[in-house]
């Protein structure tokens, strides 16, 4: 669930101490007031009897002055000691928060394909550059059904006559096996989590039975449980309850095919997770920090969204080199220029922003993942943070803002 610091109550003003000057001046008043009221009742009884005089004109007031500063620095003492342990688990509410907030995942095994890569190329660098430089290949051109023509979007390499159902084959092996090559190293006792999201024209049937095929032919030995859920909100989710699991999160996302092509990018990625409390094996690639998502899809949510989301990384926002927006319309792409003008990222660089949208389409389930590994590859070649801004589909308009950080600065 989203770690919601504004939720947590303001702090309690303390009262304010007993002012010397008053009580002084209340005491004057009360043994001028002590004086005058047995003068004028007493008359002359106690002409003779100076002390019990005294004793009555300035004792009296005296001692009910004793009493109401009593009362009084009791009250304030009460007060103070209520305010104090309100305080004090108001901040300790905070600290756990925000140490939760600031929790991340690191990312041990990356990839991803485009129409940016070439079949069978095994380094991604071109790829990457591409993405950077924001090499187009959103393309009028003929989508998988035969029936459509002229259709605008982006589709992965294929191979002479390749069909639909036999693409996801050949590209999600290719996937598994370079996420298997970092999974060979660790023992096949570790726990494995997957979340596995799929879009496609191809029946729903056909699809489950490809990915078990893959999966066997894979040669992943680690047992697998599946997760359920679906984009960023199963990270934000991962990290508020299973951050302490010896499991590692599996995150394999495909769009390929599409039934409604217009405007749509074909794209297969895989990411592997880690918790960094207890995967030590393996040295990170990256660390995905957590997730922020905007409360409503306006100008104001989304920079509040961004600004939380920097708040949950240990460095200055002027560092981050990249942005990756994706998921984003052009209503969404006017905010998200706007929210990045009202804070320090991308100070000098502008053209760091990268709209995937704009360059490859909307890669549907598997884009805020597609996103990351973008993220991934980019600090492998430079080292510098990524900023992301994500949409998740077009029933939700709410964007997702997260940073991925170099593992050396965590």
């Amino acid at each position: 669930m989203p770690v919601k610091l504004d939720k947590i109550p303001p702090l309690m003003v303390a009262p304010s101490a007993p002012r010397a000057w008053r009580w002084l001046l209340l005491l004057a008043m009360l043994l001028l007031s002590g004086l005058g009221l047995t003068l004028w009742l007493a008359g002359d009884t106690f002409t003779h009897q100076s002390n019990q005089f005294w004793l009555i004109a300035l004792g009296i007031p005296f001692l009910l002055w004793c009493a109401l500063s009593v009362v009084r620095v009791t009250a304030y003492l009460g007060d103070s000691s209520v305010v104090d342990g309100w305080n004090d688990e108001r901040e300790a509410d905070l600290i756990q928060k925000m140490r939760r907030g600031r929790r991340s995942q690191q990312v041990l095994a990356v990839s991803l394909h485009t129409a940016l890569r070439e079949r069978g190329v095994e380094n991604a660098e071109a790829q990457r550059d591409a993405l950077q430089n924001g090499t187009k290949a959103l393309n009028v051109q003929a989508a998988w059904q035969a029936s459509e023509e002229g259709i605008r979007h982006s589709r992965l390499p294929h191979e002479q006559g390749e069909l639909p159902d036999t693409l996801p084959r050949r590209v999600l092996l290719q996937v598994l096996s370079e996420i298997g090559e970092v999974l060979e190293t660790l023992s096949e006792d570790r726990p494995l989590a997957l979340l596995l999201e799929m879009n496609s024209g191809v029946a729903e049937n056909v699809l489950s039975e490809l990915w078990q095929a893959v999966w066997a032919e894979s040669g992943i030995r680690q047992t697998v449980t599946r997760v359920e859920g679906s984009g960023l909100s199963v990270v934000d989710a991962w990290l508020d309850e299973r951050i302490h699991d010896q499991a590692l999160l599996l995150v394999v996302a495909f769009q390929l095919a599409p039934s409604e092509a217009q405007g749509t990018a074909e794209a297969v990625v895989g990411l592997l997770f880690g918790n960094p409390l207890t995967q030590t094996m393996l040295e990170p690639m990256a660390c995905l920090h957590r997730p922020e998502q905007e409360r409503e899809p306006t100008s104001e949510g989304l920079l509040r969204a961004t600004r939380q989301a920097l708040d949950w990384v240990p460095v200055q926002a002027s560092s981050i080199g990249h942005v990756w927006a994706v998921g984003a319309d052009s209503t969404r792409m006017t905010a998200i220029t706007m929210a990045l003008s009202e804070t320090p990222i991308l100070l000098e660089h502008k053209q760091g922003l990268h709209d995937l949208g704009g360059s490859l389409g909307h890669p549907g389930c598997a884009a805020p993942w597609v996103a990351i590994a973008a993220a991934v590859e980019s600090i492998r070649g430079e080292g510098k943070p990524n900023f992301i801004f994500s949409g998740e589909s077009t029933a939700d308009l709410r964007l997702w803002c997260s940073v991925v950080m170099p593992p050396s600065v965590i």
